[in-house]
Protein backbone atom coordinates (compact mmCIF):
# COMPACT_ATOMS: atom_id res chain seq x y z
CA UNK A 1 0.00 0.00 0.00
CA UNK A 2 2.34 2.52 -1.49
CA UNK A 3 0.29 4.65 -3.19
CA UNK A 4 -2.71 7.19 -1.49
CA UNK A 5 -5.73 5.38 -0.59
CA UNK A 6 -8.66 6.78 0.07
CA UNK A 7 -9.19 4.41 3.78
CA UNK A 8 -6.54 2.59 5.77
CA UNK A 9 -7.96 -0.03 8.55
CA UNK A 10 -5.67 -0.79 11.47
CA UNK A 11 -6.50 -3.02 13.95
CA UNK A 12 -5.06 -2.63 17.55
CA UNK A 13 -5.21 -6.30 19.36
CA UNK A 14 -4.88 -5.07 22.73
CA UNK A 15 -3.61 -2.24 24.63
CA UNK A 16 -0.15 -3.42 25.76
CA UNK A 17 1.77 -6.79 23.71
CA UNK A 18 0.96 -9.39 27.16
CA UNK A 19 -2.36 -8.31 28.31
CA UNK A 20 -4.13 -10.50 26.38
CA UNK A 21 -7.33 -9.98 24.63
CA UNK A 22 -10.40 -12.64 23.16
CA UNK A 23 -9.90 -14.73 20.46
CA UNK A 24 -13.03 -14.01 19.02
CA UNK A 25 -12.51 -10.69 19.06
CA UNK A 26 -9.69 -10.88 16.36
CA UNK A 27 -11.22 -13.49 14.27
CA UNK A 28 -14.29 -10.72 14.07
CA UNK A 29 -11.84 -7.82 13.29
CA UNK A 30 -10.15 -9.83 10.76
CA UNK A 31 -13.16 -10.14 8.61
CA UNK A 32 -12.81 -6.69 8.41
CA UNK A 33 -10.07 -6.41 6.30
CA UNK A 34 -7.73 -4.83 7.78
CA UNK A 35 -4.46 -3.41 6.74
CA UNK A 36 -2.15 -3.68 9.29
CA UNK A 37 -2.41 -5.54 12.59
CA UNK A 38 -0.22 -4.56 15.25
CA UNK A 39 -0.57 -3.67 19.71
CA UNK A 40 1.90 -1.49 21.38
CA UNK A 41 4.30 -3.19 23.48
CA UNK A 42 5.23 -0.72 26.40
CA UNK A 43 5.49 2.36 28.44
CA UNK A 44 7.05 4.23 31.22
CA UNK A 45 3.84 3.75 33.58
CA UNK A 46 5.28 0.42 35.62
CA UNK A 47 8.26 2.92 36.30
CA UNK A 48 12.40 2.61 35.59
CA UNK A 49 13.28 -1.16 36.77
CA UNK A 50 12.05 -2.97 33.48
CA UNK A 51 14.29 -0.32 31.48
CA UNK A 52 17.04 -0.96 34.19
CA UNK A 53 17.25 -4.04 34.31
CA UNK A 54 16.11 -4.94 31.04
CA UNK A 55 13.18 -7.41 32.13
CA UNK A 56 10.27 -7.60 30.53
CA UNK A 57 7.02 -5.99 31.76
CA UNK A 58 4.78 -8.66 31.27
CA UNK A 59 5.84 -12.48 31.07
CA UNK A 60 6.96 -14.68 28.41
CA UNK A 61 4.08 -17.38 28.07
CA UNK A 62 1.78 -14.07 28.05
CA UNK A 63 3.39 -12.07 25.50
CA UNK A 64 3.60 -15.39 23.31
CA UNK A 65 0.16 -16.28 23.55
CA UNK A 66 -0.67 -12.55 22.35
CA UNK A 67 2.04 -12.94 19.46
CA UNK A 68 1.23 -16.28 18.07
CA UNK A 69 -2.28 -14.92 17.08
CA UNK A 70 -1.66 -12.09 16.10
CA UNK A 71 1.31 -13.80 13.72
CA UNK A 72 -0.50 -16.23 12.63
CA UNK A 73 -3.64 -14.08 11.20
CA UNK A 74 -1.19 -11.47 9.54
CA UNK A 75 0.73 -14.14 7.73
CA UNK A 76 -2.68 -15.80 6.84
CA UNK A 77 -3.99 -12.27 5.69
CA UNK A 78 -0.88 -11.28 4.39
CA UNK A 79 -0.55 -7.95 6.11
CA UNK A 80 2.19 -6.10 8.30
CA UNK A 81 2.29 -6.87 11.64
CA UNK A 82 3.37 -3.68 13.77
CA UNK A 83 5.18 -3.99 17.55
CA UNK A 84 6.27 -0.89 19.09
CA UNK A 85 8.47 -0.57 22.63
CA UNK A 86 9.14 -4.43 22.77
CA UNK A 87 8.75 -5.85 25.96
CA UNK A 88 7.66 -2.81 28.60
CA UNK A 89 10.46 -0.06 27.75
CA UNK A 90 11.72 -1.16 24.29
CA UNK A 91 15.48 -1.56 25.97
CA UNK A 92 17.65 -4.29 23.49
CA UNK A 93 17.44 -7.61 25.83
CA UNK A 94 13.51 -6.88 25.50
CA UNK A 95 13.53 -6.17 21.57
CA UNK A 96 15.51 -8.96 21.62
CA UNK A 97 12.92 -11.66 23.58
CA UNK A 98 10.09 -10.65 21.51
CA UNK A 99 12.05 -11.60 19.16
CA UNK A 100 12.99 -14.64 20.38
CA UNK A 101 9.36 -15.51 20.33
CA UNK A 102 8.41 -14.46 17.07
CA UNK A 103 10.68 -17.13 15.70
CA UNK A 104 9.75 -19.75 17.75
CA UNK A 105 6.58 -19.15 16.68
CA UNK A 106 7.16 -19.31 12.79
CA UNK A 107 9.13 -22.72 14.06
CA UNK A 108 6.16 -23.89 15.65
CA UNK A 109 3.81 -23.27 12.80
CA UNK A 110 5.92 -23.40 9.82
CA UNK A 111 5.45 -19.54 8.78
CA UNK A 112 7.62 -17.38 6.82
CA UNK A 113 8.55 -13.73 6.69
CA UNK A 114 10.55 -10.75 6.33
CA UNK A 115 11.28 -9.60 10.19
CA UNK A 116 12.85 -6.13 11.18
CA UNK A 117 14.16 -4.73 14.27
CA UNK A 118 14.08 -0.96 15.25
CA UNK A 119 17.01 -1.06 17.85
CA UNK A 120 16.49 2.30 19.89
CA UNK A 121 19.21 2.06 22.80
CA UNK A 122 21.68 4.85 22.82
CA UNK A 123 25.28 4.73 23.76
CA UNK A 124 26.94 6.81 26.48
CA UNK A 125 29.68 8.13 24.36
CA UNK A 126 26.56 9.81 21.99
CA UNK A 127 24.80 11.16 24.65
CA UNK A 128 28.20 12.97 26.42
CA UNK A 129 28.63 14.25 22.77
CA UNK A 130 25.12 15.37 22.75
CA UNK A 131 25.28 17.00 25.71
CA UNK A 132 28.45 18.42 24.77
CA UNK A 133 26.85 20.31 21.89
CA UNK A 134 24.10 21.25 23.66
CA UNK A 135 21.65 19.30 22.36
CA UNK A 136 19.68 17.81 24.78
CA UNK A 137 17.97 19.70 27.33
CA UNK A 138 15.40 18.12 30.24
CA UNK A 139 11.55 17.92 30.63
CA UNK A 140 10.15 19.74 33.02
CA UNK A 141 11.47 19.92 36.12
CA UNK A 142 14.74 17.86 35.05
CA UNK A 143 17.96 18.86 35.62
CA UNK A 144 20.78 19.29 32.81
CA UNK A 145 22.32 15.92 31.81
CA UNK A 146 26.18 15.97 33.20
CA UNK A 147 28.45 13.44 32.16
CA UNK A 148 27.90 11.68 36.53
CA UNK A 149 24.43 11.27 35.55
CA UNK A 150 25.36 9.41 32.23
CA UNK A 151 27.94 7.68 33.62
CA UNK A 152 25.74 6.13 36.55
CA UNK A 153 22.79 5.33 34.29
CA UNK A 154 22.40 1.80 33.31
CA UNK A 155 20.76 1.99 30.00
CA UNK A 156 19.28 4.98 27.53
CA UNK A 157 16.63 4.29 25.16
CA UNK A 158 15.56 7.14 22.45
CA UNK A 159 11.75 7.09 21.42
CA UNK A 160 11.66 7.02 17.74
CA UNK A 161 8.59 8.23 15.65
CA UNK A 162 7.17 7.01 12.78
CA UNK A 163 9.78 7.11 9.81
CA UNK A 164 11.68 4.02 11.20
CA UNK A 165 8.80 1.96 10.79
CA UNK A 166 7.99 3.80 7.36
CA UNK A 167 11.65 2.56 6.66
CA UNK A 168 10.94 -0.84 7.19
CA UNK A 169 7.72 -1.17 5.43
CA UNK A 170 9.46 0.69 2.24
CA UNK A 171 11.81 -2.25 2.44
CA UNK A 172 9.50 -4.80 2.32
CA UNK A 173 8.99 -6.21 6.35
CA UNK A 174 6.11 -8.05 7.17
CA UNK A 175 6.94 -8.08 10.80
CA UNK A 176 8.32 -5.68 12.25
CA UNK A 177 9.61 -5.53 16.11
CA UNK A 178 10.71 -2.16 17.35
CA UNK A 179 12.35 -0.73 20.83
CA UNK A 180 11.27 2.43 21.95
CA UNK A 181 8.53 4.43 20.15
CA UNK A 182 5.76 7.18 20.71
CA UNK A 183 2.95 4.90 21.42
CA UNK A 184 0.92 6.62 18.45
CA UNK A 185 4.06 6.00 15.94
CA UNK A 186 3.66 2.97 14.82
CA UNK A 187 -0.14 3.16 13.46
CA UNK A 188 0.48 6.82 12.39
CA UNK A 189 3.59 5.08 9.86
CA UNK A 190 1.08 2.39 8.70
CA UNK A 191 -1.13 4.99 7.89
CA UNK A 192 1.55 7.38 6.18
CA UNK A 193 2.38 4.65 4.43
CA UNK A 194 -0.43 4.19 2.92
CA UNK A 195 -0.34 7.82 1.79
CA UNK A 196 -2.84 9.68 4.27
CA UNK A 197 -1.84 12.37 5.41
CA UNK A 198 -0.17 12.87 8.96
CA UNK A 199 -3.20 14.34 11.03
CA UNK A 200 -6.08 11.58 11.27
CA UNK A 201 -3.12 9.04 10.70
CA UNK A 202 -1.62 10.49 14.17
CA UNK A 203 -5.34 10.84 15.51
CA UNK A 204 -5.42 6.87 15.16
CA UNK A 205 -2.37 5.95 16.38
CA UNK A 206 -3.76 8.00 19.62
CA UNK A 207 -6.83 6.06 19.96
CA UNK A 208 -5.36 2.80 19.23
CA UNK A 209 -2.06 2.72 21.29
CA UNK A 210 -4.35 1.63 24.75
CA UNK A 211 -6.72 -1.00 22.39
CA UNK A 212 -10.67 -0.21 23.93
CA UNK A 213 -9.34 2.22 26.20
CA UNK A 214 -11.74 4.39 24.37
CA UNK A 215 -14.43 2.52 24.03
CA UNK A 216 -16.81 1.49 26.87
CA UNK A 217 -16.74 -0.44 28.50
CA UNK A 218 -12.77 0.09 28.78
CA UNK A 219 -10.79 -3.22 28.48
CA UNK A 220 -8.07 -5.35 26.95
CA UNK A 221 -9.43 -6.03 23.58
CA UNK A 222 -9.98 -5.28 19.80
CA UNK A 223 -10.26 -1.88 18.22
CA UNK A 224 -10.65 -0.92 14.76
CA UNK A 225 -9.25 2.44 12.96
CA UNK A 226 -10.47 3.10 9.78
CA UNK A 227 -8.25 6.00 8.43
CA UNK A 228 -9.52 8.70 5.86
CA UNK A 229 -8.15 11.40 4.63
CA UNK A 230 -10.15 13.86 6.64
CA UNK A 231 -11.65 11.79 9.88
CA UNK A 232 -10.83 8.44 11.82
CA UNK A 233 -13.71 5.89 12.50
CA UNK A 234 -13.30 3.89 15.49
CA UNK A 235 -15.39 0.51 16.59
CA UNK A 236 -14.34 -1.89 18.72
CA UNK A 237 -14.29 -5.68 17.31
CA UNK A 238 -16.22 -7.07 20.36
CA UNK A 239 -19.64 -6.86 20.32
CA UNK A 240 -19.87 -5.94 23.75
CA UNK A 241 -18.05 -2.85 23.62
CA UNK A 242 -18.97 0.13 21.78
CA UNK A 243 -17.11 3.65 21.13
CA UNK A 244 -19.39 6.71 22.11
CA UNK A 245 -18.73 10.37 21.18
CA UNK A 246 -18.01 10.60 24.92
CA UNK A 247 -15.78 7.80 25.62
CA UNK A 248 -14.06 8.52 22.57
CA UNK A 249 -13.13 12.28 23.37
CA UNK A 250 -12.32 11.71 27.07
CA UNK A 251 -9.23 9.12 25.78
CA UNK A 252 -7.53 12.58 24.50
CA UNK A 253 -7.24 13.15 28.35
CA UNK A 254 -4.90 9.65 28.57
CA UNK A 255 -1.16 10.37 29.48
CA UNK A 256 -1.28 14.09 28.31
CA UNK A 257 -1.26 17.55 29.77
CA UNK A 258 -3.87 18.79 27.42
CA UNK A 259 -6.53 16.93 26.40
CA UNK A 260 -6.15 18.98 22.79
CA UNK A 261 -2.32 19.05 22.19
CA UNK A 262 -0.27 16.17 22.09
CA UNK A 263 3.28 16.58 21.04
CA UNK A 264 5.02 13.80 18.90
CA UNK A 265 8.54 13.85 17.17
CA UNK A 266 8.75 16.18 14.17
CA UNK A 267 4.96 17.71 14.89
CA UNK A 268 2.05 18.48 16.97
CA UNK A 269 -1.48 17.09 16.97
CA UNK A 270 -3.84 19.68 17.40
CA UNK A 271 -7.16 18.33 18.47
CA UNK A 272 -8.66 21.39 19.50
CA UNK A 273 -11.12 21.31 16.79
CA UNK A 274 -12.64 17.94 16.49
CA UNK A 275 -15.68 17.31 15.83
CA UNK A 276 -17.12 13.36 17.69
CA UNK A 277 -19.93 11.89 15.77
CA UNK A 278 -21.80 8.87 16.41
CA UNK A 279 -21.70 6.18 13.46
CA UNK A 280 -24.63 4.11 14.26
CA UNK A 281 -24.51 2.23 17.94
CA UNK A 282 -20.96 1.36 18.03
CA UNK A 283 -19.15 3.43 16.03
CA UNK A 284 -17.41 7.23 16.30
CA UNK A 285 -16.22 9.41 13.16
CA UNK A 286 -13.42 11.81 14.48
CA UNK A 287 -12.80 14.92 12.15
CA UNK A 288 -11.25 18.37 12.03
CA UNK A 289 -7.41 17.01 13.68
CA UNK A 290 -4.20 19.27 12.69
CA UNK A 291 -0.93 17.80 12.06
CA UNK A 292 1.86 20.72 12.67
CA UNK A 293 5.13 20.21 11.51
CA UNK A 294 8.24 21.53 14.50
CA UNK A 295 11.58 21.10 14.22
CA UNK A 296 12.53 17.51 14.61
CA UNK A 297 13.49 16.29 18.86
CA UNK A 298 13.41 13.02 20.29
CA UNK A 299 12.72 11.94 23.81
CA UNK A 300 15.39 10.37 25.75
CA UNK A 301 14.59 7.81 28.48
CA UNK A 302 17.32 5.99 30.69
CA UNK A 303 17.08 4.46 34.36
CA UNK A 304 19.97 4.45 37.30
CA UNK A 305 20.44 1.58 39.86
CA UNK A 306 20.20 3.33 43.28
CA UNK A 307 20.22 0.44 45.71
CA UNK A 308 18.22 -2.68 46.89
CA UNK A 309 14.80 -2.60 47.89
CA UNK A 310 13.08 -4.50 50.51
CA UNK A 311 9.58 -4.20 52.09
CA UNK A 312 7.37 -5.01 55.22
CA UNK A 313 3.03 -4.94 54.66
CA UNK A 314 1.37 -4.51 57.68
CA UNK A 315 -1.89 -2.88 59.45
CA UNK A 316 -3.31 -2.18 62.23
CA UNK A 317 -6.57 -0.98 63.85
CA UNK A 318 -5.84 0.52 67.33
CA UNK A 319 -7.84 3.36 67.21
CA UNK A 320 -5.19 4.82 69.36
CA UNK A 321 -2.85 4.31 67.51
CA UNK A 322 -4.46 5.46 64.28
CA UNK A 323 -5.22 8.95 65.89
CA UNK A 324 -1.30 9.29 66.57
CA UNK A 325 0.33 7.92 63.12
CA UNK A 326 2.60 10.55 61.96
CA UNK A 327 4.45 11.17 65.49
CA UNK A 328 4.54 6.71 66.09
CA UNK A 329 5.77 6.68 62.53
CA UNK A 330 8.26 9.23 63.53
CA UNK A 331 9.23 7.63 66.65
CA UNK A 332 9.79 3.98 64.30
CA UNK A 333 12.30 5.84 62.55
CA UNK A 334 14.13 7.05 65.07
CA UNK A 335 14.62 3.59 67.07
CA UNK A 336 15.50 2.01 63.31
CA UNK A 337 18.40 4.40 62.99
CA UNK A 338 19.58 3.90 66.19
CA UNK A 339 19.30 0.05 65.97
CA UNK A 340 20.69 0.00 62.16
CA UNK A 341 23.94 2.29 63.32
CA UNK A 342 24.45 -0.50 66.27
CA UNK A 343 25.31 -2.91 63.17
CA UNK A 344 26.71 -0.28 60.82
CA UNK A 345 24.05 0.84 59.11
CA UNK A 346 24.20 4.57 59.01
CA UNK A 347 21.16 6.46 58.27
CA UNK A 348 22.45 7.95 55.50
CA UNK A 349 23.13 4.21 53.94
CA UNK A 350 19.26 3.94 53.47
CA UNK A 351 16.14 5.52 52.54
CA UNK A 352 13.11 4.48 55.08
CA UNK A 353 9.75 5.31 53.60
CA UNK A 354 6.28 4.53 54.79
CA UNK A 355 3.52 4.45 52.65
CA UNK A 356 0.24 4.56 54.85
CA UNK A 357 -2.99 3.05 52.71
CA UNK A 358 -6.10 4.41 54.17
CA UNK A 359 -4.77 7.98 55.03
CA UNK A 360 -2.33 9.21 52.42
CA UNK A 361 -0.81 6.05 51.06
CA UNK A 362 -1.89 6.57 47.20
CA UNK A 363 -0.94 10.69 46.85
CA UNK A 364 1.43 11.55 50.34
CA UNK A 365 1.94 14.96 51.26
CA UNK A 366 -0.90 15.95 48.61
CA UNK A 367 -3.77 14.09 49.99
CA UNK A 368 -6.04 16.93 50.72
CA UNK A 369 -7.98 15.25 53.09
CA UNK A 370 -5.87 15.89 56.44
CA UNK A 371 -8.27 13.70 58.96
CA UNK A 372 -8.00 10.19 58.44
CA UNK A 373 -11.75 8.82 58.79
CA UNK A 374 -10.28 4.71 58.31
CA UNK A 375 -11.05 2.32 61.23
CA UNK A 376 -7.82 0.28 60.42
CA UNK A 377 -4.49 1.40 58.38
CA UNK A 378 -1.99 -0.57 56.37
CA UNK A 379 1.20 0.09 56.10
CA UNK A 380 3.64 -0.70 53.62
CA UNK A 381 7.44 -0.06 54.98
CA UNK A 382 10.01 0.58 52.36
CA UNK A 383 13.95 -0.01 52.59
CA UNK A 384 16.22 0.95 49.84
CA UNK A 385 19.73 0.07 51.21
CA UNK A 386 23.66 0.19 49.47
CA UNK A 387 22.99 -4.03 49.08
CA UNK A 388 19.98 -6.40 49.58
CA UNK A 389 21.47 -7.66 52.82
CA UNK A 390 21.36 -4.12 54.39
CA UNK A 391 18.12 -3.61 52.94
CA UNK A 392 16.83 -7.16 54.86
CA UNK A 393 18.48 -5.62 57.90
CA UNK A 394 17.00 -2.52 57.79
CA UNK A 395 13.89 -3.77 56.67
CA UNK A 396 14.21 -6.43 59.32
CA UNK A 397 14.49 -4.17 62.76
CA UNK A 398 11.58 -2.05 61.03
CA UNK A 399 9.43 -4.80 61.00
CA UNK A 400 10.33 -5.79 64.78
CA UNK A 401 9.93 -2.10 66.35
CA UNK A 402 6.84 -1.07 64.20
CA UNK A 403 5.32 -3.35 66.33
CA UNK A 404 6.45 -2.71 69.67
CA UNK A 405 6.74 1.62 69.78
CA UNK A 406 5.20 2.50 72.83
CA UNK A 407 2.70 5.24 73.04
CA UNK A 408 0.45 7.68 75.36
CA UNK A 409 -2.45 5.70 76.38
CA UNK A 410 -1.57 2.49 74.83
CA UNK A 411 -3.75 -0.27 76.23
CA UNK A 412 -1.93 -3.56 74.20
CA UNK A 413 0.90 -4.91 75.78
CA UNK A 414 1.55 -7.43 73.12
CA UNK A 415 2.04 -6.29 69.67
CA UNK A 416 -0.19 -3.30 67.54
CA UNK A 417 0.17 -4.56 63.84
CA UNK A 418 -0.90 -7.61 61.75
CA UNK A 419 1.47 -8.90 60.06
CA UNK A 420 0.25 -11.22 56.77
CA UNK A 421 3.32 -12.34 55.63
CA UNK A 422 5.96 -14.80 57.17
CA UNK A 423 8.46 -13.85 56.04
CA UNK A 424 7.64 -10.45 56.46
CA UNK A 425 10.54 -8.60 55.08
CA UNK A 426 10.25 -9.40 51.17
CA UNK A 427 13.25 -9.02 48.92
CA UNK A 428 12.11 -6.69 45.91
CA UNK A 429 15.36 -6.33 44.15
CA UNK A 430 16.94 -3.75 42.85
CA UNK A 431 15.93 -0.47 42.80
CA UNK A 432 15.69 1.92 39.81
CA UNK A 433 14.88 5.92 39.23
CA UNK A 434 14.46 7.60 36.07
CA UNK A 435 17.53 9.54 35.72
CA UNK A 436 17.25 10.77 31.86
CA UNK A 437 14.12 12.42 31.02
CA UNK A 438 15.01 14.70 28.20
CA UNK A 439 15.08 15.57 24.57
CA UNK A 440 17.70 15.46 22.35
CA UNK A 441 17.63 17.89 19.05
CA UNK A 442 17.99 15.50 16.25
CA UNK A 443 17.28 16.12 12.52
CA UNK A 444 17.80 12.57 10.99
CA UNK A 445 14.60 10.47 12.20
CA UNK A 446 16.35 7.17 11.16
CA UNK A 447 20.00 8.03 12.61
CA UNK A 448 19.56 6.97 16.11
CA UNK A 449 17.04 3.41 14.95
CA UNK A 450 18.99 1.01 12.89
CA UNK A 451 17.27 -1.70 11.32
CA UNK A 452 18.25 -4.90 11.17
CA UNK A 453 16.79 -7.51 8.56
CA UNK A 454 15.70 -11.18 9.15
CA UNK A 455 14.12 -13.72 6.76
CA UNK A 456 12.52 -15.94 9.30
CA UNK A 457 11.73 -19.21 8.04
CA UNK A 458 9.67 -21.58 10.15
Amino acid sequence: MTDRTTECRLLSASSLLGYGFPESSLKSAMERKPHFIGVDGGSTDPGPHYLGTGLPLNSRASMKRDLRLMLLAAIDAGIPLVIGSCGGSGAEPQLQLVAQLAREVAREHDLRFRMALIHAEQSKEDLEAWAAEGRISGLRNVPPLTRDVIGRTSRVVGMMGAEPFMKALADGAQVILAGRASDAASWAACAMHAGLPPAPAWYSGKMLECGTASATPKGHDCMIASVREDCVELEPSNPARRCTPLSVATHALHENASPTIHEEPGGILDAGGCSFDAVGDRAVRVSGMRWVERPYDLKLEGAERIGYRAIVVCGTRDPILIGRIDWYLDEVRADVANRARDFGVPPEAYQLAFRVYGRNGVMGAGEPIAVTQSHELGIVVEVVARNAEEALAVSAVARVVIAKVDFPGRLCKSGNMAFPFSPAEIPVGEAYRFSVFHVLRQEDPLALFPIEYEEVRG
